[in-house]
């Protein structure tokens, strides 16, 4: 099942995650950020995570054999400890 993880810090209430998800998955809090209000329908799709300017979201996904996100998977690389990716 697909993880979401919202940097609120760097979540500016844009509403581009909500308007794009085709789950429906995403809503806006009272504070205009972003969370998963429905995470075990998200599908998966990364579009939330793609669209989002301010690269606040990401999916993680998890099972065996799966990359850990999308950056993950279109970079070839992990997370470093700092939050950055890099290259393997």
């Amino acid at each position: 099942m697909p993880q979401i993880e919202i940097n609120k810090a760097a979540c500016t209430g844009c509403d581009v995650c909500v308007e794009i998800c085709p789950t429906d998955v995403l809503r806006l809090d009272s504070g205009k950020k972003a969370f998963a209000a429905y995470e075990e329908d998200c599908q998966a799709c990364f579009l939330c995570e793609w669209d989002c300017a301010f690269e606040a979201i990401r999916i993680r996904l998890t099972g065996v054999g799966e990359p850990a996100s999308s950056k993950e998977a279109a970079e070839g690389g992990a997370p470093k400890q700092s939050g950055r990716w890099a290259r393997h």
